[in-house]
């Protein structure tokens, strides 16, 4: 189970919330607020897919740009030592720190996809 949902490029959380009695959630990754809800599951999805047309759609009418997530760029806070042995690391390498940090994300994440295929299968 995720507790996450994709529409138009767009991530959507999914919670409950036991004072309300019911789902919700809003699009994760980005400055504006879109926020939905639902009864049950799919109540939930259709209403996160209503609520993405709908800024969708206000953006185009009010001639503005939709806020897009995964921009590319994002900050990064890890400690003093960390930060000197992976630059260090990169010089040593012949690439820059941004190089490695890529480089590092895409094999972490590979590893993970490769473990959630092979738990699948078993």
């Amino acid at each position: 189970m995720k507790n996450t949902m994709e529409y138009k490029g767009y991530t959507g959380s999914v919670e409950f919330s036991e004072s309300d009695g019911c789902f919700c959630g809003q699009v994760l990754f980005i400055r504006d607020l879109i926020m939905y809800e639902g009864q049950n599951a799919k109540e939930l999805l259709q209403d996160f897919h209503e609520a993405v047309d709908h800024y969708l759609d206000t953006c185009k009418s009010e001639g503005l740009e939709p806020d897009k997530p995964y921009k590319g760029s994002f900050n990064v806070r890890i400690s003093p030592d960390l930060h000197g042995r992976a630059a260090i690391y990169a010089v040593n390498h012949e690439m820059s720190l941004n190089s490695f940090v890529e480089k590092a994300i895409e094999e972490k994440l590979a590893r993970c996809e490769r473990r959630k295929k092979n738990t699948a299968k078993a």
